[in-house]
């Protein structure tokens, strides 16, 4: 056995891809320093020209994280008390407790079973004359029924936010997501597949005048210092994660198509022994998780442990199943295909730093373990 698989493999490798662009990284950090501008700076305006550039959005705003994107769109959408917000209950946090933070109340419907995106056949018999939007989230870089789901909104004149903090770069009909609703929501948390060295997030649109309000709104509600005409927050983008999210930028086509190749070789090897993802030969999965399912998933995930691989379990508890949202009434029972999913599923190591080598120890690892436990 080489010396790399000896070692542990981690779900992301930030340190292998650091070896990428550390003197660039360095360098536009020292860029920063000397120019003495830290906050909605020269970097933070570029970096958003660049994400808007990308996205093929004509505006694009940088605010703190991926939270406050997904609260500052509610904001500038006026979504606020007595309103109601429709999303998955198979998501990370966030995305139902932006909709609580204005307010609002999170009103869930069902998953697909093979995508675990909201399934679009479910959310009319949610909408009621208090919803004011859809937040569809692109679960694991995989984008959602889009057509169907603006179909919904339009007819019932509902906003449509996209929760595209797993799924930068990927496309959805020739289009990228966070260009296909009113209003597209990034992070770019370490870990992401554009991820920044600390808290980071954007905000795209097609629509100026939400541009402008949001632009206020991050800002304390200000558009001219000391003047404030509405109740902001304070979201505002660094220069210094700015800057190192350029650098990484460069990258990020690149390392998707790494993705989508590790994603394809875990499939061809697994797709005998466990359910897994479907590989699209469009760009509709970036494979910002790589996620399996198998009833043995506690199982499992101690086994690969044992071997030195790591595993993560993304998410153990549906949103409609948390104390926090214990108000809302839902009970175990309500969302099946999600409860399904949290009781198995698991995500194996995905980054474009993992080796071929790495690969086939985590394959072969999974093989001897159903081979006896399948």
């Amino acid at each position: 056995m080489t010396d790399q698989r000896k070692r542990n493999i981690p779900m992301v490798d930030l340190n292998e891809e650091l070896k990428w662009m550390r003197t660039p990284i360095l360098d536009t950090m020292t860029d920063v320093l000397d120019s003495g501008n830290y906050i909605l700076g020269k970097k933070g305006e570029k970096l958003e020209k660049s994400i808007a550039n990308f996205i093929e959005t004509p505006f694009s705003l940088g605010v703190g994280n991926g939270t406050d994107a997904l609260i500052l769109s509610l904001l500038a959408l006026d979504i606020g008390p007595g309103d109601e917000v429709i999303t998955t209950p198979f998501t990370f946090f966030a995305t139902a407790e932006a909709i609580a933070r204005v307010g609002a109340k999170p009103v869930f419907v069902d998953i697909e079973r093979d995508t675990y995106n909201i399934d679009p056949h479910k959310i009319e018999s949610a909408i009621t004359d208090k919803t004011k939007a859809i937040i569809v989230v692109h679960l694991f870089g995989k984008a959602a029924d889009m057509k169907a789901i603006t179909k919904i909104a339009n007819y019932h004149q509902l906003k449509v936010i996209e929760d595209a903090c797993q799924s930068i770069g990927t496309e959805y009909q020739n289009q990228k997501t966070g260009a296909l609703g009113d209003i597209g929501c990034f992070s770019f948390f370490p870990s992401k597949s554009l991820g920044a060295f600390g808290d980071a997030g954007m905000i795209t649109t097609n629509h100026l005048e939400l541009y402008n309000k949001i632009k206020q709104l991050r800002n304390h509600g200000s558009e001219k210092k000391y003047v404030h005409t509405m109740i902001g927050m304070n979201s505002r983008l660094d220069e210094f994660q700015a800057a190192i999210l350029l650098v990484k930028l460069h990258y990020l086509n690149t390392f998707l198509q790494y993705r989508k190749q590790a994603a394809k070789r875990y499939t061809e090897n697994l797709k005998f022994l466990v359910k897994t993802p479907s590989i699209p030969d469009s760009k509709e999965h970036t494979f910002h998780q790589y996620c399996i399912e198998l009833t043995q998933r506690n199982e499992l995930a101690h086994h690969l442990n044992k071997h030195g691989i790591a595993s993560a379990i993304y998410y153990p508890t549906p949103l409609h199943l948390q104390t926090a949202f214990h108000d809302l009434s839902y009970k175990k029972g309500d969302f099946p295909i999600a409860e399904q999913a949290a009781d198995r599923i698991l995500a194996l190591p995905m980054s474009p730093m993992l080796t071929m080598q790495q690969q086939e120890h985590i394959i072969s690892t999974i093989e001897r373990f159903m081979k006896h436990n399948g």
